[in-house]
């Protein structure tokens, strides 16, 4: 049975799909009577990218252009959706994923050039819809800061998630921004259980640092939401209703749930962890997942993805629409002030002069 190694989420570190050879693990002769391994450090690679913003067109994301400041994600959450990414840069979604780490240095400078173009359409950015924005080398990069610092100079609308406390870093400007219509911050919260958010989401914040996430933010005047993503049937549904409690009490207006996805390589990747982590109950929650992908570990089909079909599905489904009223998170969720936007004087500028030396 594969090992986890130590604050790590993934057991193993399968080659990348797109890779002509495979790398396999074999039995070396060293047992736990020896000494234990070198730990597994995280790397940082400068990505040298020629835009910041990407653009979708998938008809179940609400929506159209987001910024990821980082590739790979050192939460190292187990079931994350974008495991699969790393395989088109030669990388595994396993453990690669975790600890070697893209960031944009030039983000900041991207970022101001996109959204001074004379043809530019103001529309609301969403940060981190692939990885996390405040993983833990956010601390020292401040590639996110940047980001928002841009975003405010431009009075741009945005939305924002993560399962880190460090958002509250940056509560000044999500505080003022959130206050003028133009911010909203959502944070993921799976679990309130601290032993089996340690095993599935082993470098994100504590489910009570979440909580204060949210409290903090809402008592700086940004619009909070509460993201019960994934549920995992067998697993975590049975907190649905305290978690989302738990959230409204700390200040959260409004409320979302995705149900599991397992494509690619993360089928494999949960199915693996699942045995070494709840062996009492893996084929149980399996059963449950099939169950609500309609006998298979996944539906890819646009029109249920997100929440499943069946008989378990649909009761989860009417949980949340039932604790959604109960704790006041069915408000309607205001959109972002759009109208705002605006080309900072200095930016003008700079792009006069560009004009005039070309």
């Amino acid at each position: 049975m594969a090992e986890a190694a130590k604050g790590r989420g993934a057991r193993s570190n399968a080659t990348s799909r797109f890779e002509p050879e495979t790398v396999q693990a074999f039995d070396d002769g060293w047992t736990t009577d020896d000494a234990e391994a070198a730990p597994l450090r995280t790397t940082l690679t400068p990505e040298h990218a020629r835009t910041i913003i990407a653009r979708n067109t998938s008809p179940d994301i609400g929506f159209d252009r987001s910024i990821n400041p980082y590739k790979g994600c050192e939460h190292g959450c187990i079931y994350c959706y974008a495991r699969p990414s790393h395989a088109f840069m030669g990388l595994s979604p396993g453990l690669d994923f975790e600890s070697r780490i893209f960031f944009k240095p030039e983000a900041a400078r991207l970022l101001e050039q996109e959204l001074s173009k004379p043809r530019y359409v103001c529309k609301r950015i969403h940060i981190g819809g692939n990885t996390d924005p405040y993983q833990p080398v956010e601390r020292d990069l401040k590639s996110t800061r940047s980001i928002l610092e841009v975003m405010q100079r431009f009075n741009h609308p945005f939305s924002i998630i993560t399962k880190s406390v460090l958002i509250t870093r940056d509560a000044d400007i999500l505080g003022a921004m959130g206050r003028q219509g133009l911010a909203q911050a959502c944070i993921s919260i799976t679990t309130l259980d601290r032993g089996l958010a340690r095993a599935m989401e082993p470098r994100a914040s504590t489910p009570v640092k979440r909580l204060e996430a949210i409290s903090r933010l809402a008592d700086a005047g940004c619009p909070v939401a509460v993201g019960f993503a994934p549920v995992i049937p067998g697993l975590n549904d049975h907190e649905l209703e305290s978690i989302l409690e738990a959230s409204a009490r700390a200040g959260a207006t409004a409320a979302f749930y995705v149900t599991l996805r397992l494509p690619l390589e993360i089928k494999d990747l949960f199915r693996e962890w699942l045995a070494d982590a709840r062996p009492d109950r893996a084929a149980r929650v399996m059963s449950l997942i099939r169950q609500t992908r309609g006998g298979r570990d996944y539906d890819p089909d646009w029109s249920q993805r997100m929440k499943g079909t069946g008989p378990v599905a649909e009761l989860i489904g009417a949980r949340f629409r039932a604790a959604v009223k109960r704790y006041g998170l069915e408000g309607p969720r205001r959109p972002v002030d759009e109208t705002k936007f605006r080309v900072p004087p200095d930016m003008k500028k700079q792009l006069d002069l560009f004009d005039l030396a070309s």
